[in-house]
């Protein structure tokens, strides 16, 4: 999907090597924290040179976001707020993180991609780009599809079958086969209500149902 989008010049994606910009002739890029500890840091000079050269490299306006465990968790919020941007900067934590000097000189904002840690912040990044990308116009498709997915707004999406209508003793329920448009758009708006209920009770925090959304749910309850 990312290729097909680069391809059709909906988006274009970039990798910056930090070690690029390593120091000295082995190219260092990280070094031992002040006052002790485990592990390595990222050192200033190197990263924000290859934060630098990234952010020169277009004219266009640049948010930097580095990819780290304190960040706001990631979502399709996020996404579709990200997707608005012109540039982004995914900066990639490394080691045991990076030179706070650089965290306050050039970064914008931190994400993280959920409550757990990875060795560095690359595939972090490759969530971000995933999910940004596929907002953007000549991405996908169909467009209309990344509206009625999971998160578009904060309920689960329905489920969904195709042929054949009968797989191991299982039926495709009776009112996706009627061909009556308005029943299959109020079934699957209930079953998107049941499932978000049964699965991520959380998200009901967040959403606020409308009149026939009450009426659905009270079938459900």
């Amino acid at each position: 999907m990312i290729g097909r989008g680069q391809a059709a010049g909906a988006l274009e994606v970039v990798c910056w090597d930090v070690r690029e910009y390593g120091l000295g002739s082995y190219g260092a890029i990280d070094d031992y924290p002040y006052g002790g500890g485990a592990g390595m840091l990222l050192r200033p000079e190197p990263l924000a040179a290859a934060i630098e050269a990234a952010v020169a490299a277009d004219p266009r306006p640049a948010r930097t976001l580095l990819l780290c465990p304190q960040g706001e968790v990631f979502s399709q919020t996020k996404a579709r707020e990200l997707a608005d941007c012109e540039r982004l900067v995914l900066v990639c934590g490394r080691y045991e993180g990076l030179d706070e000097r650089v965290r306050e000189a050039l970064i914008d904002e931190e994400i993280s991609v959920g409550d757990y840690v990875l060795t560095g912040g690359e595939l972090a990044a490759m969530v971000v780009i995933e999910a940004t990308a596929r907002l953007q116009p000549g991405v996908l498709g169909d467009l209309e599809s990344t509206s009625e997915e999971s998160h578009s707004e904060p309920l689960l999406e329905y489920p969904q079958y195709t042929r054949p209508a009968v797989w191991r003793g299982h039926e495709v329920p009776e009112v996706l086969l009627a061909g009556h448009h308005e029943r299959v758009r109020l079934w699957r708006r209930q079953e998107q209500l049941r499932r978000t209920l049964e699965r991520r009770p959380d998200l009901a925090a967040h959403w606020r149902p409308s009149e026939e959304d009450r009426r659905l749910l009270a079938r459900i309850v």
